[in-house]
């Protein structure tokens, strides 16, 4: 796995993580980060998808309405969002290693609301890892690393690896968000058994 606590943590830079790594390497990465998150919904039971956890720090200034800014978000929402942002860097990455001249956003989010059992987010994070692979797969033998964009304002301009690492960085910091949910989730199942 890569080491995302040291950027985290800005003792290293997006850039310099991920000089020399290969097609490879960003799979292997890939890999690692649906494993884990698939790790975390192990003994996990369909209640845990839309158990709505406490999160006194919920906050998405991105969300579609105002009722939803502060809305604790429930383990479906956690992995279609997810997914969304890991597809989203590397459908961008692989343009950006063919030499396609960066354009802005490519995102697509199922709606979460829509995944509601175990079953239907170990078949999200599976398809996710599908659509992240056949992605490297588009990139050339000799991609265009020259080709480099500055997603937002501070950043540092990163060029076709910087960008699929973008979503896998996002990704695994919603990581220890995961595990609380379903840790939160299995102590209420405990409650209420007899």
């Amino acid at each position: 796995m890569l080491d995302f606590d040291a950027l985290d943590e800005k003792r290293l830079t997006i850039n310099k993580l991920v000089a020399g790594l290969t097609q490879e390497d960003l799979a292997q990465a890939t890999h690692a980060l649906i494993d884990g998150v698939l790790a975390n919904l192990e003994g996990g039971d369909d209640a845990d998808v839309q158990f709505v956890p406490s999160d006194p720090d919920a906050t998405d200034a991105y969300a579609s309405s105002n009722a939803d800014v502060h809305l604790p978000w429930t383990l479906g929402h956690v992995v279609v969002h997810v997914t969304a942002s890991a597809e989203e860097s590397a459908a961008l990455a692989a343009e950006m290693a063919r030499g396609v001249e960066p354009h802005g956003r490519s995102r697509s989010e199922a709606p979460w609301q829509s995944v509601t059992t175990l079953a239907q987010c170990r078949h999200r994070l599976e398809e996710s890892r599908r659509m992240c692979m056949a992605s490297l797969a588009m990139w050339p033998d000799a991609p265009h690393l020259e080709n480099r964009t500055t997603p937002w304002q501070g950043m540092d301009e990163i060029d076709a690896r910087g960008r699929y690492v973008l979503g896998l960085w996002h990704a695994w910091s919603h990581q220890d968000q995961i595990a609380e949910i379903v840790r939160q989730a299995k102590a209420a199942r405990l409650l209420v058994q007899p």
